[in-house]
């Protein structure tokens, strides 16, 4: 694509690697760089940096007929900073950072480095060979969520760079058996008590996190790993920073030209205006950058709900054309993103952050729908926190909160969060979340663990909640390790990792994830001793080697406890979370077992054993009878 093309597919919203044309480049055939930046109603731009002693010989730019300014020069080296100085219209003049920089210097400064077009030979081609040939949908994904800075702080309070986190977190994420860990925004950001939300860089890395070539070197050794890593991204809003994007050229450039529709009230922040054909080639070319620069394995885009109403702040909102608070060009936007980024790499996962049921959000784009791969099952997560919070006594009246989930899980394609939102701002800890004394909350947790994953919908779990730490987590400190010279919280995360593992083992729970296909309900009805049974098949159905998942929410051992089955056997008790090893009391667990013919509601089948308190037990057939 020559500049002439690239610049008017710009301008027309269709030109996805925008980062090749626009920020700083080396001259084709001969020594220095040229610098470019979109800003079509600015009165004068120069660049200023370490080659113009800043202030003291500013580079000119000139301006095309798209707005995109220009200058070349032989001065600039490689690791030199440079920014713009930018008259905006109206005459005020401003220093801006590079929209199109991909490493910026340290906080709080904002000058983008001179960096040479560099090619990783990359060395992961068994594990995206796999990953085009299997995809995801059927496959096991189980999500470690981790804020980059925070996970583990070294002696000097300062947190771990991506080199340093390649060799503690890959092996901590391979010893915890988990198949994918997602990052919290890696893209630069002014202030980190933003939790990397409020982003300024699009394409820049975030330089706490080390260098661009570190964070490449971990995702290979991930995928040598068989990990897969996922980066949170937010398109919807911006630093209001003014040295970032805001209001760039002195007009709305990246926001909506309404004041209200631009200015995010509830975050503090700017909206972009996502129906302007440079905002949507700005943006989807950020995306592709994370997905081909850094061999990402999926997106999680967040705030969805932000881009899709006009309502959603808490400013003043005026409706669409038909009437309605749907953000039409917000909508437009998402269903472009994913059709862009799904054309190319349909092996890559696209995650939304959605709270409302009044948009089908993984529903196909032809249909209506905004073609992502996966929903936060939002809806779930809260009446499930709900529940595992309340005294058992009272959980009976409100066993709806544990099975209303079976009405809708196949809406949309879920993932079931427990995220960082659920253990901040006073939400407490997910241990501290639970219900009783302390031994009580490590066998609620095991149990809500254990009910995670045998529930339909992929899973993530948030940094710590691993092994039960107790207190909320803090962005500027890093995990409460020291909670692991506690015994219970060792056996916490012992069961956690073995869990995991039982995930992967087992197709039943990850093979079918958007049917009906994939659930059988046993007993959805049992409020009495609030005990809830399921069985969970892969594609071979009942003839396949299904498991049958009984959760007794209730501190009360049940014994002889009995229930339907649709297959007659030998049963083979698979997971027990209350075993001594986990933190539990039991010694042993139930023996083998055979069902006996009976009636049982619409089974002719019944199995009986001891159902622990306040437990789970999972079990599977061992042989089958006639």
């Amino acid at each position: 694509m020559n500049l002439d093309e690239a610049m008017y597919t710009f301008g027309t919203g269709e030109n996805f690697h925008l980062q090749n044309y626009l920020g700083v480049h080396e001259l084709e055939g001969e020594e220095g760089f040229i610098f470019r930046v979109w800003a079509p109603h600015a009165e004068q731009i120069q660049v200023i940096g370490d080659f113009t002693g800043w202030f003291d010989e500013p580079l000119d730019m000139t301006k095309n007929h798209i707005g995109v300014w220009e200058a070349t020069s032989a001065l600039p080296q490689e690791g030199q900073l440079y920014k713009f100085l930018v008259k905006r219209k109206g005459g005020q003049v401003v220093e801006k950072m590079d929209p199109f920089a991909t490493y910026l210097e340290p906080r709080p400064g904002t000058g983008a480095v001179i960096r040479k077009k560099k090619t990783k030979k990359w060395k992961d081609g068994l594990w995206m060979g796999r990953r085009k040939r299997f995809g995801f949908q059927k496959r096991p994904v189980n999500i470690y969520e981790a804020h980059a800075s925070s996970w583990k702080l070294k002696e000097d309070g300062q947190p771990y760079t991506f080199k340093e986190l390649k060799e503690e977190l890959i092996p901590y994420l391979v010893e915890m058996n988990y198949t994918h860990v997602e990052f919290m925004p890696l893209m630069a950001h002014p202030l980190g008590m933003s939790w990397g939300y409020q982003l300024m860089g699009y394409f820049a890395f975030e330089h706490t996190y080390g260098t661009p070539e570190e964070f490449q070197d971990f995702v290979e050794a991930c995928h040598q790993n068989n990990i897969g890593v996922l980066v949170d991204w937010v398109p919807g809003h911006y630093t209001q920073n003014d040295d970032a994007l805001a209001y760039f050229d002195g007009t709305p450039t990246f926001e909506y030209q309404d004041h209200d529709r631009a200015h995010n009230y509830r975050w503090g922040a700017l909206n972009f205006d996502l129906g302007k054909n440079q905002v949507q080639s700005f943006l989807i070319s950020s995306a592709l950058y994370w997905i081909e620069n850094y061999h990402i394995d999926g997106i999680r885009v967040d705030a969805v709900s932000n881009m899709l109403y006009l309502d959603y702040d808490e400013g003043p909102w005026m409706p669409n054309k038909d009437g309605g608070n749907r953000n039409l060009e917000g909508y437009g936007f998402l269903q472009k993103l994913n059709r862009e980024i799904k054309n190319r790499y349909p092996d890559v996962m696209m995650i939304a952050e959605e709270s409302t049921a009044a948009t089908p959000i993984t529903q196909p784009i032809e249909e209506g729908g905004l073609g992502f791969d996966f929903k936060w099952n939002m809806g779930w997560m809260n009446d499930i926190l709900k529940f595992y919070a309340e005294d058992p006594v009272y959980r009976q009246y409100d066993f709806n909160l544990m099975t209303f989930s079976f009405m809708y899980c196949f809406n949309e394609n879920y993932v079931l969060p427990f995220s960082h939102d659920e253990v901040v701002h006073g939400k407490k800890s997910m241990m501290h979340k639970m219900w009783g004394d302390r031994y009580n909350q490590f066998a609620g947790l095991r149990n809500l663990y254990a009910y995670q994953l045998c529930h339909p919908g992929k899973k993530l779990l948030f940094m710590g909640s691993e092994f039960g730490q107790f207190l909320e987590w803090k962005f500027d400190y890093q995990l409460e390790w020291g909670n692991l010279e506690d015994e219970m919280n060792q056996k916490m995360q012992a069961f956690t990792s073995h869990m995991n593992a039982f995930y992967k083992d087992h197709k039943s729970l990850w093979q079918i994830d958007d049917s009906y296909d994939g659930i059988e309900i046993i007993d959805a009805d049992n409020r009495a001793e609030s005990v809830l049974s399921f069985i969970r098949k892969d594609d071979k159905g009942d003839k396949g080697d299904f498991l049958v998942c009984v959760f007794n929410l209730a501190p009360v051992e049940r014994q002889n406890f009995t229930i339907g089955l649709p297959v007659a056997g030998i049963y083979q008790e698979v997971l027990n979370t209350e075993m001594e090893e986990f933190g539990g009391v039991w010694k042993k667990g139930n023996p083998e077992t055979r069902t006996q013919k009976a009636k049982w509601k619409d089974y002719e089948n019944t199995l009986s054993f001891t159902l622990p308190a306040l437990g789970a037990s999972i079990w599977r057939v061992k042989r089958r009878l006639k």
